[in-house]
């Protein structure tokens, strides 16, 4: 039998296949899928029984509705969009109605002004293509990625590891689309500043520019 690493059938003509009733081509789409569908659920909900539960509920939802899916090209992108809103509303029941909420526009209310200003800018030892190559760098990336508030962490995934557009985030997350640039750019802020720490040169350690208006 064929396994879904070496099946040279695309998505498309697997779906294609799926809908038919063949259950082997989504047993394909399922194993070339769900490590990858796994891994989003688990950075967004911080839990490997939720993760677990989501990657399963998303196939399932996908298999049910296969019909709806108008490209098959478009498969990865729309098992995503199920896993994440699966994700998101994991969250939304597990959070305290006394937390702040994913989509609680709060967050956004003090503008360009409350936006981190990283206490540690320094140029990298290694070059980036070298710290990406370096298992070492994807665990601390992992740590610090996991150490985001949920709020932050959701959009950074989204929109910068799986690629969806701020549109789809936005709808995703039950936000708007400035919300969401405004969330990404401050996961993008702590995650530099957490990596720095750890990759940065302080020899080389820069002082970040005040954005504080003058009284003068």
């Amino acid at each position: 039998m064929t396994s879904a690493a070496s099946d040279a059938r695309s998505d498309a003509e697997l779906v294609d296949l799926a809908r038919g009733g063949d259950m082997a081509a989504f047993e394909t789409l399922v194993d070339r899928h769900e490590r990858r569908i796994y891994g989003l659920a688990r950075r967004l909900t911080s839990s490997v029984e939720d993760a677990q539960d989501v990657t399963q509920d998303a196939f399932v939802s996908a298999l049910r509705n296969l019909s709806s899916l108008k490209d098959g090209k478009s498969f990865g992108p729309w098992l995503t969009s199920i896993a994440a809103r699966l994700a998101m509303k994991t969250l939304r029941r597990r959070r305290d109605s006394r937390s702040v909420s994913l989509d609680d526009s709060r967050l956004e209310e003090g503008g360009a002004g409350d936006i981190p200003h990283p206490r540690h800018i320094a140029d990298w030892r290694a070059a980036p293509d070298e710290l990406a190559r370096d298992s070492d760098t994807r665990r601390h990336l992992d740590r610090a990625i996991a150490g985001l508030s949920p709020e932050y962490r959701a959009v950074f995934l989204l929109r910068d590891v799986e690629g969806l557009s701020v549109r789809e985030t936005a709808r995703l997350l039950g936000i708007n689309e400035g919300n969401v640039k405004v969330r990404l750019l401050r996961a993008r802020l702590a995650l530099r500043e957490k990596l720095t720490t750890v990759f940065g040169d302080p020899a080389r350690q820069v002082t970040p520019v005040s954005h504080e208006r003058s009284n003068g």
